[in-house]
């Protein structure tokens, strides 16, 4: 099996959220932080022909690239990654136990807001967060569209970066509060739906990827 750019795109951005990983047979991967305030799931297009557990999944990742044109063979305990070359590695398998994997899916509720987040947007956002230090992105109805806006939601009179985008909402009185280093989101334009029971869907339009991101705590609707 030969991990194609995708796949392996999918699998360093899981990585980010949490180190380990449980890839289980067939196409469909899922990741949880330890927090379990983001969850992922991706259908890939291929597959995987059994379940396997990997500790450190960034590691493994690195180990592809110590062979030209890697090829997976899945063993028992182990998978030999392999090329056109000379070289070989073998790589063994984690208890399952031992690692971090979703229970169990996250049933999205009916959501209030909705709006559409390109990648340049994103982008934005995450140098305002960092040239100006904040932490938060809030989500409020904006004159025709979707405020987002990075800012200190715990002081007022704090600089604020706001950019609108296109959505719809069903009330204008609404506070969602995010916490940006939550948004570890693989490159591409989003449909995002967001929830009064404090809760996110983040879907990529260009992968079959989607992110489940918890609201603080703060967040406000119809208050």
């Amino acid at each position: 099996m030969q991990l194609n750019e995708t796949t392996q795109a999918v699998l360093k951005n899981f990585a980010s959220i949490q180190p380990n990983v449980v890839l289980k047979e067939g196409n469909v991967i899922k990741t949880i932080a330890e927090a379990k305030n983001v969850m992922a799931v991706a259908t890939l297009d291929q597959s995987f022909e059994k379940t396997v557990g990997l500790y450190n999944l960034d590691e493994f990742l690195s180990v592809l690239g110590l062979v030209d044109d890697p090829d997976l063979a899945f063993h028992d305990d182990f998978v030999t990654v392999s090329g056109n070359g000379r070289s070989q590695v073998k790589y063994f398998y984690s208890d399952e136990s031992i690692l971090t994997s979703p229970a169990k899916d996250i049933p999205m509720p009916d959501c209030e807001v909705e709006f559409e987040l390109d990648e340049s947007t994103f982008k934005k956002i995450l140098r305002a967060a960092g040239a100006l230090g904040h932490e938060k992105m809030t989500i409020t109805a904006g004159d025709g569209g979707i405020n987002l806006t990075v800012v200190d939601s715990t002081d007022s009179t704090s600089n604020a970066f706001e950019i609108q985008v296109p959505g719809k909402a069903e009330s204008d009185n609404f506070t969602f509060v995010l916490n940006i280093s939550n948004l570890k989101l693989i490159s591409g334009d989003y449909t995002v739906k967001v929830s009064s029971k404090l809760i996110s869907n983040f879907k990529n339009k260009n992968v079959d990827v989607e992110y489940y991101i918890a609201l603080e705590k703060s967040s406000t609707y119809g208050e």
